[in-house]
C-alpha cells in the first residue's frame, strides 16, 4: 500500500465539505450522549460505594452483594457500549467515510463512484453491473 502526501489544503477542503460535517455530526450524536450516560452510570456506582456502603453491601444472594453486581455491571456495559458502537459505525459513519476517503485517494473517476455506490444512475461499471448492482 502506498501513501500519497497531500498538501494541507486537501484536508482543509474535505473537512469544509457538507458530507464531511455530516460525519462529524453522525458521529457526535451517538458518542456524547452516550458517554454522558456512561459517565453518570459510573459516578452512581461510586458514589453509592462511597456514600451508600448500607445499600451497596447488602447481601443479594450468598456473598454476593450489590456492590459486586454493579461492579461488574461496569464491566457489561462498557462491552455493550463497545459493541453497539461498532454497529453504529458499520452503519452509519463507516460507508460515508469511505466515500470521502475514496475521493481524497483521487478514486473519483466513474467505476470507484459506482464501486462505493454513490454512483449515477444508469452508469454501468466495468464489469457491466448497473449502479444498482444488477447486471445487464
Amino acid at each position: 500500500m502506498t501513501t500519497r502526501q497531500h498538501d494541507s489544503s486537501l484536508y482543509e477542503q474535505i473537512q469544509s465539505e457538507e458530507r464531511f460535517q455530516e460525519l462529524k455530526r453522525r458521529f457526535r450524536a451517538w458518542v456524547f450522549p452516550m458517554t454522558a450516560v456512561f459517565l453518570v452510570w459510573y459516578l452512581l456506582y461510586v458514589v453509592l460505594s462511597a456514600w451508600a456502603r448500607g445499600f451497596m453491601g447488602t447481601k443479594v444472594f450468598g456473598n454476593i452483594n450489590v456492590a459486586l453486581i454493579f461492579g461488574l455491571l461496569q464491566f457489561v456495559s462498557t462491552f455493550l457500549i463497545a459493541w453497539a458502537y461498532s454497529r453504529h459505525a458499520a452503519a452509519k459513519l463507516d460507508p460515508l467515510a469511505d466515500e470521502i476517503r475514496h475521493e481524497a485517494e483521487g478514486g473519483a473517476d466513474m467505476a470507484g463512484t459506482v464501486a462505493a455506490g454513490t454512483g449515477v444512475a444508469g452508469a454501468e461499471a466495468k464489469d457491466g453491473t448497473d449502479v444498482k448492482g444488477g447486471a445487464e
